[in-house]
């Protein structure tokens, strides 16, 4: 993730924690840099918060969660009143640590998630709500981008950059709720077994290597077939199809990661008709083939 130039005039003030600080409408952005090994830095805001790693990393060690490395490419979503408690192991003059830190004003939060029950509303009369603990996730490609042009933005001198921010955060904070409710779905200690997308998804885990239709898969969550496709992109974020091949595409990559199996019999185990086709489809979703795979990529 690159920085414009904008941002780097700005004058170093200490070694640790330099911020850089953009004040929105209804956000705050900033930006620090750490220029020196440190542990224990406390940090806290008063209003929710994405932070996001740029460059270099952070151990992170936070409430009710265990501690973990901070990287980039990934984000944690806090609450308001959060204390993050971060080590810099790695950061030195020539190599600083960068991470961006997005406090949102709580209304605007609520605002969307109101919207979002009002417009597109869970199955099972759940209702999409804010998230009151940490959130850790990676990147996709669609976070990676939002992330980069909020930078952009508030870097910009341009009359309508509320406005373009405002737009940008709405689509963020329905971009991570959806990745948070994803991560419940697939959850192995989720407590709700008897919800019907959550029993898909179990469903379509337990039989990658069986023939999986969304008529099927409808019939089996007693819905009709627009209403489960409907509710399932909802709440997991993609439709059951996409969701489908990603499955089958991490239980072919831990495959290979494990090592002593061919090819042809990777595919047909993940439910693959063509080992041609599974190739493909593993290249497009990986950026390698899978005769290049090593493992050190990891599922995404």
């Amino acid at each position: 993730m690159r920085l414009p130039d904008r941002y780097r005039q700005q004058r170093l003030q200490t070694l640790v924690e330099n911020q850089t600080t953009y004040t929105l409408r209804e956000a705050e952005m900033s930006i620090f840099e750490t220029h020196q090994q440190a542990a224990e830095v406390m940090l806290r805001f008063d209003q929710p918060v994405l932070a996001s790693m740029i460059e270099g990393k952070k151990v992170m060690h936070l409430r009710d969660k265990s501690s973990f490395v901070f990287l980039p490419g990934e984000s944690v979503m806090l609450p308001a009143g959060e204390t993050m408690c971060i080590d810099f192991p790695e950061a030195r003059m020539d190599r600083p640590t960068k991470c961006l830190a997005l406090a949102i004003d709580e209304q605007k939060i609520q605002t969307t998630i109101d919207l979002m029950n009002e417009t597109r509303p869970k199955c099972d009369n759940q209702l999409w709500v804010r998230g009151d603990f940490n959130f850790h996730f990676a990147h996709d490609q669609i976070l990676h981008q939002l992330v980069q042009r909020m930078i952009f933005l508030c870097t910009e001198n341009h009359p309508a950059k509320d406005f373009f921010i405002s737009n940008t955060i709405d689509e963020l904070l329905i971009r991570i709720a959806e990745a948070e409710s994803r991560h419940h779905y697939l959850a192995k200690d989720s407590t709700q077994d008897s919800d019907r997308i959550r029993h898909i998804v179990d469903y379509i885990r337990d039989r990658l290597h069986h023939r999986l239709t969304v008529t099927d898969l409808s019939k089996e969550a007693y819905m009709s077939e627009s209403h489960f496709h409907r509710s399932f992109k909802n709440q997991i974020g993609m439709s059951p199809i996409e969701f489908i091949n990603q499955e089958r595409l991490h239980m072919a990559a831990a495959l290979l990661t494990e090592g002593g199996h061919r090819l042809t019999d990777i595919s047909m185990r993940c439910g693959f008709n063509s080992s041609s086709y599974f190739s493909k489809m593993f290249k497009r979703y990986y950026g390698v083939s899978p005769l290049k795979w090593d493992g050190a990529q990891g599922a995404a």
